[in-house]
Order: structure tokens, then sequence, then C-alpha cells
């Protein structure tokens, strides 16, 4: 069988140039094809001699990721059914505001989390995405922002589909292609990357000194509370959460953003402002506090503005800055928590 031509790494590629009597420094030109110039095409590989081509043709396959279709918001988000080598969709966004253009991507097909408030958590995991599956959600969303807003994008989030951290290689390879020089060339300072909460993978990132931004879906400050809506706090309580949390801090002075979406009556009260007010004194990280997204089937409702107002002046009162972020897209369920294949898209690859 053929193989993946963007399954191997450089050296792979030298060992195969090689074994046909190629010179070695093509694979550097190979490489900058599939990684800088984003080709799907070995015949497109226009400096390499058509006797290399060919033989890349016979021992190689150039799979990418297609666009079976997508959705235009009304605040001019754009929700993407990614189609996948294999059939698979997952799904991506394109979220333009005054100052950013951000691309909102997946790492899983599917979740095996089972978030309360999480569409995609209804769904069963079905496997982890390839590196090159990630980066070319990327490459996608980067020409719909060129070619929708004549602009480029500047921000990425790992926030679509999946537990990034338990995909924890491909996910680190990706952002690998993603800002080297030789890939996209992308800052990671650009790019966040989100969890559920794994405290062994968040201290593992903090062994790997990693430069991209982690951001924690906390939700609540209470390990009861916790427990209810994403019962992986069972595995990773708050404390270890808390200990993992202050230990990539000390590793890569990064701090942590906690991003809580505020449920009516549930946690959105003063004693849960409390409860936060003190976690994040225990840890190094920042607030992003989020608004709802209903889903069906869901048990949550939006809090009130009442309750939401009297919930951030009690965080502000005791000197903890948080940000409230508006969801984007919620008329075409492109919202957080949204992503699930609503729609059950048939694969169709638009030209």
């Amino acid at each position: 069988m053929k193989q993946n031509i963007r399954l191997l790494n450089e050296t792979q590629i030298k060992e195969f140039l090689k074994s046909i009597g190629e010179k070695e420094f093509r694979s550097k030109q190979i490489m900058e094809w599939l990684w800088k110039k984003s080709c799907t095409s070995i015949p497109d590989m226009s400096n390499l001699s058509l006797e290399l081509r060919n033989s890349l043709i016979e021992n190689f396959i150039l799979d990418a990721v297609k666009i079976g279709e997508f959705q235009k918001s009304a605040d001019r988000t754009i929700k993407n059914a990614f189609v996948l080598p294999d059939n698979n969709i997952v799904e991506g966004v394109l979220i333009p505001t005054k100052t950013r253009l951000t691309a909102c991507i997946s790492s899983q097909v599917g979740c095996s989390l089972t978030c309360k408030f999480c569409a995609t958590g209804k769904l069963k995991r079905l496997r982890n995405l390839e590196a090159y599956e990630i980066y070319d959600q990327v490459v996608l969303i980067k020409k719909q922002a060129e070619s929708f807003y004549n602009s480029n994008l500047s921000n990425i989030v790992y926030m679509g589909m999946g537990e990034p951290l338990l995909n924890y290689k491909n996910v680190l390879e990706s952002i690998a292609k993603i800002t080297s020089p030789n890939g996209l060339g992308m800052s990671p300072q650009r790019i966040t990357v989100s969890t559920a909460g794994i405290s062994k993978m968040i201290a593992k990132l903090g062994d790997d000194n990693v430069k991209f931004n982690l951001a924690l879906s906390l939700h609540a400050a209470n390990d009861e509370k916790r427990n209810h809506i994403m019962p992986i706090n069972e595995q990773n309580s708050l404390e270890a959460l808390k200990e993992s949390i202050n230990y990539f801090y000390e590793k890569t002075g990064t701090r942590v953003t906690f991003e809580y979406i505020v449920f009516k009556d549930f946690n959105d009260g003063i004693e849960d402002a409390k409860e936060l007010v003190a976690f994040c004194r225990a840890t190094k990280s920042k607030v992003n506090i989020i608004e709802y997204n209903p889903i069906d089937g869901g048990e949550f409702l939006q809090t009130t503005p009442e309750r939401l107002n009297a919930f951030m002046h009690h965080l502000d009162s005791n000197g903890i800055i948080a940000n409230i972020r508006r969801s984007r897209g919620k008329d075409i369920d492109a919202a957080c928590g949204q992503l699930a294949n609503k729609n059950k898209l048939i694969p169709k690859v638009l030209e």
C-alpha cells in the first residue's frame, strides 16, 4: 500500500530518496511543498523533475482535508464541515471581529468526555486527527479569511471538536508545522489550546516548555458542581488541576486562562463567584466569562443580565480581571459548545 507522504518526517523522505538514487537535498524541497506551500498535489511540485514526481506518485498518496459545506452567520462567522480523507466529518469555524480573524479548529472526530453543556460531548469519539488534518483546517480557514475578508488569519484556537490533550502528540506536531518558519510561520503566542482539564498532560506541557497559550474549561470552582457537568473532574480534581496549572506557569511563564460558562441558577451566584475568586488567587491565571449557548436536550439555561452583572461585580471588587466573551455564530450552531455535525452533512466537496 502507498504511504501517506505527510506522515513521514524529513529523515524518512531522505531515506526514500536515497533508495531511488535521488539527491537528499530534494527532501527540503518536498517538505517545503508540503508544509510551507501547503501543496495537496504531487504533480504541482514544479521544481522537482518529472521522474521524481512520478516516483513519488508511485509510492505515496497526498491526502487532504476538504470543505464539504460551509454556512455563513449573520455576524459573518463561517462554520465549515471538513471532510477527512476517510469521509469522517469535523467542524471548524472562522470567527471575525474588529481586531482579529480567528480559526477555531478540531482535534478529534467526536469526543469522549461527555461534558453536559457541550453538543460535541454527545457524540462518540471515533478517532484522533492526524497532525496534517489539523494543519489542513488552518490552511482552509486561512484561505477563507483572505477570500471573504481580504485579511490574514491572526489567531488559532484549539476549541473545536474533541479534547486536544487526549491527542497530545498530533496536536503538538500540528502546532510545530503551523509555527515553523518552514511551515505557516505563525507565532505560537497567537495559538491557544483549550482543555477540559487533564492535570498530568497540563504538567507535561510545562515539561515540554510549550510557547502557545493554554485555556482551561473550568465552569465551576467547586468539585461537586464540576463533577456534575464535567465527569473528567472525578479523576482530575480542582486540587490536582491547581498543582498542574502552577507547575505549567513555573515552567513556561504563561498564565492559564480559565473559561467559565455561566449557567442560570447553577454556577452564577455570589457563592460561585467567591469560589472562583479563591481558585484564581491560588493559581497563576486570568478569566474569560462566556455566555451559555443552548444545545438540543441540554439541562441548562443562559443566565440573566442581572445575575451576570452581580457575578462580574464580585470578581472585579476582589481584584480578579475577567472579560466577558460574547458568542458568535449562534444562528448557525457555530458558537462555543454547539459543534456537533447537527445537520449530518453529506460530504460534497465544493470546488
